[in-house]
This record gives C-alpha cells, sequence and structure tokens, in this order.
C-alpha cells in the first residue's frame, strides 16, 4: 500500500514538471511559489476581491469543523441518527455532503461531492496550521466576538441545497471595493485553521455559520463591525437571514430543523465562488505569475523611468551630433541611457524584468520579491527572460549604431 501511494506521489510530481498547477492543486497547497496560495490571495487582494478568496477558506475550515464533529460523534460510540435526529433525517431525504462519513448508505441520494469539498486530505489538513506563516504579515488574527444582538430570531431563507449554482464570473465583475496597486492590511479575522482544545459541539458549529454569514452574507451596513464585507452571489443563491444565536441553544422543533441546516448551509455558495475564481481570477493569476514575475506598479514605474532615461539618452544623443562633438566614439557610451530605457520599456511591456529571473525572484508585492521554486515556472520564465534580453540587446545595438552613423553637424 504504501509503494503504491509512493509511486502515485511519484508520478503526480513527475507530471508537475511539464505542466502548470491546477486551481485545485493551489488551493490545496500544494504549489511552490510564485504560483501558491500565498501569491494568488496577494493576487486578488490587489484586485479588492480576496473576500471570495477568504470566504472558500472559511466555509472550507466550517465543513472540516463538522466532519469532526460527526467523526467525534461515531468514535463515542453512538451514531449519527442517536446523537443528531434531525440532521439524520435531513441528510437522508436530500443528501448531504458527509454522506460517508454519518455513515449513510452509499447507494443513498447525495449531492456531488466530487468539487472542492474533497480538495484537502488529511496530509494538507496538517499543512494548513502554518498558514499563517505562509501569509506572513497578511494573515488575520483570531476574531474578537461578534455582537449578538444581531443574531434574533427571524423568518428564514435558507438556499436550497439541491440548486445548481451557475457557472459565472459576477463576483469579480461586480465587486463593489475598489482594487488596489499597493497590498493593504485587512481588519483582523478568523484564522483558516481553527485550533481544537475541547470537543466539538452542536454549538460550535453554529458560531462558525453564525461567523461566516454576518461577515460574507449579511448586506453592507447591517452589521456594525469594519468585518463585515459581503461577497456577490446570484439571487437563487442568497442567504437573507440567519435565525439561530450561538449563545442560546435551539429548543423549539422549527429552531432544531433549522440546525440541521447548518453543515450543509453554505456548500452551494463555496462552489460557485470556487468556479468563479477558477474561471476568472485563476488564468489571470497564471498568465500574471507564471508568464511575468512583476505586479503592476512595479511595471508602471518602470515604464515611467524608461521614457524619462529614454528622453535622457536621445538628448544626449542629439547633443553630440549637433555639437559635433570628437571623437566620434564617444557616441558609444550612449549604449548605457539606452540599455536601461529599452530593458525598462520591454520590462514594462512584457510585465517581466528578466535580470531578477535570472536571479531567480519574482515580486509579490511592489519592490519585494521572492524565490521562484515551481520547477515548470521557473523553466517559462527563463525562456521569456532569454527571448526579452535578446529582444532589448538588439535594439539597444540598432539605436545605439543609428546614433554613431550619424554625421555631425555643428549648429
Amino acid at each position: 500500500m504504501d509503494d503504491e501511494q509512493n509511486r502515485q506521489q511519484e508520478d503526480w510530481l513527475n507530471s508537475r514538471k511539464n505542466r502548470l498547477p491546477s486551481f485545485t492543486e493551489v488551493l490545496s497547497r500544494r504549489t511552490r511559489p510564485p504560483v501558491d496560495l500565498f501569491m494568488f490571495y496577494i493576487f486578488l487582494q490587489r484586485e479588492g476581491a480576496e473576500d471570495i478568496l477568504d470566504f472558500w477558506l472559511d466555509v472550507q475550515q466550517h465543513e472540516n469543523l463538522c466532519r469532526a464533529y460527526f467523526k467525534d460523534v461515531r468514535k463515542s460510540g453512538r451514531t449519527i441518527k442517536e446523537d443528531w435526529p434531525q440532521y439524520w433525517e435531513y441528510a437522508r431525504r436530500r443528501g448531504s455532503i458527509y454522506g460517508t462519513v454519518v455513515g449513510l448508505q452509499p447507494n443513498a441520494a447525495k449531492r456531488s461531492t466530487t468539487s472542492t469539498s474533497e480538495v484537502i486530505n488529511d496530509q494538507e489538513k496538517n499543512a494548513n496550521a502554518h498558514t499563517a506563516d505562509e501569509k506572513r504579515g497578511f494573515q488575520r488574527s483570531t476574531t474578537p466576538g461578534y455582537e449578538k444582538e444581531h443574531t434574533s430570531s427571524l423568518p428564514t431563507a435558507v438556499n436550497s441545497p439541491d440548486i445548481d449554482p451557475p457557472r459565472s464570473t459576477t463576483p469579480f465583475s461586480l465587486s463593489v471595493r475598489t482594487p488596489t496597486l499597493f497590498t493593504l492590511k485587512r481588519a483582523s479575522r478568523a484564522p483558516t485553521v481553527i485550533p481544537r482544545s475541547a470537543a466539538i459541539s452542536r454549538m460550535d458549529l453554529i458560531a462558525s455559520a453564525e461567523r461566516i454569514f454576518f461577515r460574507y452574507l449579511s448586506p453592507a451596513g447591517t452589521v456594525d463591525s469594519p468585518e463585515n464585507h459581503e461577497i456577490y452571489l446570484p439571487p437563487a443563491l442568497r442567504i437573507h437571514t440567519f435565525p439561530l444565536n450561538s449563545t442560546q441553544e435551539p429548543k423549539s422543533q422549527s429552531d432544531l430543523n433549522m440546525m440541521a441546516h447548518i453543515p450543509d448551509m453554505f456548500h452551494a455558495q463555496k462552489e460557485y465562488c470556487f468556479r468563479a475564481m477558477e474561471q476568472d481570477a485563476f488564468p489571470r493569476f497564471l498568465r500574471s505569475k507564471a508568464f511575468g514575475n512583476l505586479t503592476p506598479m512595479s511595471a508602471l514605474v518602470r515604464l515611467v523611468v524608461g521614457l524619462i532615461v529614454l528622453w535622457i539618452g536621445l538628448a544626449a544623443g542629439f547633443s553630440l551630433i549637433f555639437l559635433d562633438v570628437q571623437p566620434k566614439s564617444k557616441r558609444f557610451f550612449l549604449f548605457i541611457p539606452f540599455a536601461l530605457a529599452i530593458l525598462f520599456l520591454i520590462s514594462h511591456q512584457y510585465e517581466l524584468d528578466p535580470i531578477l529571473v535570472f536571479l531567480g525572484q519574482s515580486e509579490s508585492t511592489p519592490f519585494r520579491t521572492l524565490t521562484i521554486r515551481e520547477p515548470y515556472v521557473k523553466r517559462l520564465l527563463l525562456g521569456r527572460a532569454i527571448w526579452v534580453t535578446t529582444l532589448v540587446s538588439t535594439c539597444v545595438v540598432a539605436l545605439t549604431l543609428l546614433f554613431w552613423a550619424v554625421p555631425g553637424h555643428r549648429l
């Protein structure tokens, strides 16, 4: 069994040497810089759309919390049917992404689980504990307690679990937040991994769902908290109210029935966000980081500096011509401003600095770099860096020889 797993791991590693990573591999933290989850988060942060990834990660953690609860129940010797009859009946009738965990029959009706709910295996879950180190200063600290007065009992409009979320990229096209060229620190949020200091209870599941609802799904301005960043969802997937309260255990039959929705409550929204990121943001992220190594701000600075240096070089070149400076070989020194100007301008055009690539570096934030560790991306960037270097050298030589060959004429 171990040999088979090792063989599969080796085959996967060999296949990664000749292709770009998939979105699932990035989310499961199986990739290296500059196409890892940390860089994808920064990429979304520059576009003002990191709330979508935050939502996906927090719902993933919520689902892991529910799985841990179900496993704890089964380890205690009780069945889910005995411990939580309302949820068992709900899962039996409508299906659940936890079907194999709660012990439902394989032929029982359940929703598809072939997407993001199984994206993180046991080994990757352990790696999640190091997320704070990976995100460095961008990682959020523990969330302060939410104001409980916003969780009063209200009529519910929970989405139907059978809804197939539309394949749309609207969360990015209709983002209400302004994209930023600089990566700014956000208000503190819950960490991706919630440490377990005691047995998980159903109230913990309610608190987790309540936190997600008021953070991402509650309309902006309805919650008096700086952490409220509503994400866009199509009307069929919106959840308008959250009638449960994490400080009061449900007692009425309606509350108990509502609590049965908690484990699967955000799965359809999570799948929609997954597809939106996979189809819209992720291809742009690969184009940015697998074929370039500059941030938009750094590329813009290179454009401005390149134009200024080019103006200086042209001014010096025309001065040498119209002053008829001798010896004529002094004009060869024009290659210095021309080389810098052409390098900056072509680097802006390709969003790639060949010098940084040859040093094995890629920008994470403006003028801050990290080492390129993804093998296939390193080869791609090296090939493009050689092409950019050849193009720069050709332009510099042609421009320098042109100014050298022009006869001098003193005005």
